[in-house]
């Protein structure tokens, strides 16, 4: 099966200091992936210049999505091929709702990605938006909220996780979801991913802890210290490093 992401020995830099020193990693349809390592690793600086942020600068190496060169496609080309970025620290937009947000970056993603697409009726849209909020225990409330305005730190991460499910991204970068969460909120996000997985959905999970691998299992997990990708391996590898950490590695 070709892979729906391939990227081959992978520099980056931030300010001219490389912080990635030559990454290869492949996911195909369908599968999730997830990153493992301390602090510094470089994990977020990976997922913030696959979605094409400016701050981060690749000096050397290539990206495939879908056949396509990353590299070339524009932040907002990525996203509507079908790549999502669940931010590690999400941002507020004040003075915009959480539901003309989506319906906006609905409307915009299934005009490129559908050919057939026309429009969506706001009314269709907010059955179809109160739906997935109810599944990740999220008040309706919300959709008329000022973006991550005033949302806890378990409230922004629902929100990540909603948006990601409106728009239903081929991939998914997951850049700390779990981190601040409670046990409950940890389970409905997680279930929140989990649920999607299929032909049509893979996903690259950034994480420090094991405990989210706990609801969702990944295909395949990979160790990041100091730049460089150091093991890769089944679920057993999330298990052995909850209990030895990344000491060995460093």
């Amino acid at each position: 099966m070709a892979s729906l992401l391939s990227i081959t020995n992978l520099h980056i830099s931030i300010d001219e200091k490389e912080i990635i020193h030559g990454i290869s990693l492949d996911i195909k349809a369908g599968e999730v992936h997830a990153i493992m390592g301390p602090n510094g690793s470089g994990k977020s600086t990976l997922v913030n210049a696959l979605a094409g942020h400016p701050k981060y600068a690749v000096t050397k190496g290539s990206v495939t999505f879908q056949g396509k060169d990353l590299l070339k496609l524009a932040p907002h080309t990525r996203a509507q091929a079908g790549m999502f970025l669940a931010m590690q620290y999400p941002k507020e937009i004040a003075g915009v709702s959480l539901r003309s947000f989506l319906l906006a970056a609905y409307k915009a993603q299934m005009s490129e990605r559908d050919p057939a697409f026309k429009t969506v009726s706001p009314v269709r849209f907010q059955k179809m938006l109160e739906e997935q909020m109810h599944m990740l225990h999220m008040d309706v409330a919300f959709a008329e909220r000022s973006v991550n305005k005033g949302f806890s730190g378990g409230e922004k991460k629902k929100s990540e996780i909603l948006q990601m499910r409106v728009l239903k991204p081929l991939l998914a970068l997951l850049d700390e979801t779990d981190s601040g969460l409670d046990v409950d909120a940890l389970k409905t996000v997680a279930e929140g991913v989990e649920s999607m997985r299929g032909p049509s959905f893979s996903a690259l999970i950034v994480t420090h802890y094991a405990r989210i691998l706990q609801h969702i299992v990944p295909d395949r997990i990979h160790v990041m210290v100091q730049g460089k990708i150091v093991e890769s391996g089944g679920k057993e590898l999330a298990q052995r490093l909850e209990k030895e950490g990344y000491s060995k590695y460093i």
